[in-house]
């Protein structure tokens, strides 16, 4: 096997080596990464960035908690879009390694910032369901505009701060410590605790909707037993459940989009990959991206008032653009009848 030796630090520590990660070693598995890269990143980011237009533009959805996660949940995932993309082709499709280990690391933490930060939205989405389904009564004194974005500062500086660490020195170059197959420069320790971050992440997140559609089932059983005498309460409990199914879609996309990597990272601390799993690996890198060109789908196909906003844009849209077409129209017969007189 032509695998450069995973714990010979020497190497890994030099950039010149760092061709020891470029595992595409055919034109066509460039090209492939570069497709799938371009069309899931140019979606991704086209789709995040209409959520976040569709929820400021509003004044009734960028008040809410519930709009304000998500909000920063399509945040993250622009952000993530746009790192992954240019540092991910740069690196396996051009084979630019003109850089500094520092730069490399700070890449690295933007992705890993970015995807941290994407996941933490989620799990902070899905708590704000879990106070909503099970203290509805206390909902709105428990869950205030201000504690939600107190909850987004704590998230996204505790996801920059973890990210930040093998730049800051928890590296393998400084520690001369185990370096990890996948990543250069980075300690095996340290990818071992980022996983078990994002696997504690990922069991609150289930956990918070596995109680969340236990209580939709409740919902929903008493809507049809007393659907007459619940009245205004039950289009209450139809909106959660509806919020609460369409956040279960999303972790459903979220966990079979990183279970691959995941479970690839845990597998290279323990055993040696080959050039095939390395490879499999790059391309399952892209599915994180995949994940993130969903969820807006998913917004727009469940949330009413993300789908009421979108209509308005584009009958706006379609209100300028008849305008505009009938606009020549009007100049011209204004200018025969000037002629005329």
């Amino acid at each position: 096997m032509d695998i450069c030796k995973a714990h010979e630090n020497a190497s890994k520590c030099s950039v010149n080596t760092m061709e020891c990660f470029m595992v595409l070693s055919t034109q066509a598995q460039k090209i492939s990464i570069a497709t799938l890269c371009g069309l899931f990143g140019t979606l991704c980011i086209f789709e995040n960035s209409l959520v976040l237009y569709l929820i400021f533009s509003s004044p009734r959805t960028r008040r809410k908690p519930s709009y304000i996660f998500i909000s920063s949940l399509a945040l993250a995932d622009v952000l993530a879009s746009i790192i992954f993309v240019c540092s991910f082709v740069n690196f396996h499709v051009f084979n630019e390694i003109d850089f500094s280990k520092e730069t490399f690391l700070l890449q690295l933490g933007g992705v890993n910032t970015s995807f941290s930060a994407s996941l933490s939205s989620l799990l902070l989405t899905a708590l704000d369901r879990y106070i909503s389904i099970s203290r509805p009564s206390e909902y709105k004194l428990l869950m205030t505009r201000k504690r939600a974005w107190i909850a987004l500062v704590v998230l996204w500086v505790t996801c920059a701060t973890i990210a930040s660490l093998p730049l800051l020195g928890w590296n393998c170059c400084t520690l001369n410590s185990t370096c990890s197959e996948l990543f250069p420069f980075v300690d095996d320790n340290y990818l071992s605790i980022w996983i078990c971050f994002i696997m504690v992440l990922l069991g609150c997140i289930i956990y918070a909707y596995t109680h969340v559609l236990w209580r939709a089932h409740q919902h929903v059983a008493y809507m049809e037993k007393y659907q007459v005498e619940v009245g205004k309460q039950n289009t209450r409990m139809r909106l959660d459940v509806m919020l609460a199914k369409t956040l279960v879609m999303v972790l459903t996309v979220l966990v079979l989009c990183w279970s691959p990597i995941l479970v690839l990272m845990i597998y290279s601390i323990f055993a040696r990959l080959s050039n095939h799993l390395r490879k499999v690996f790059a391309f399952c890198s892209t599915l994180c991206l995949l994940n993130s060109m969903v969820n807006p789908i998913i917004y727009a196909l469940r949330s009413k008032e993300l789908y009421s906003s979108l209509r308005m844009v584009f009958s706006r849209f379609r209100r300028q653009l008849k305008a505009s077409e009938e606009s020549p129209e009007v100049e011209s017969t204004h200018k025969s009848s000037m002629i005329e007189t």
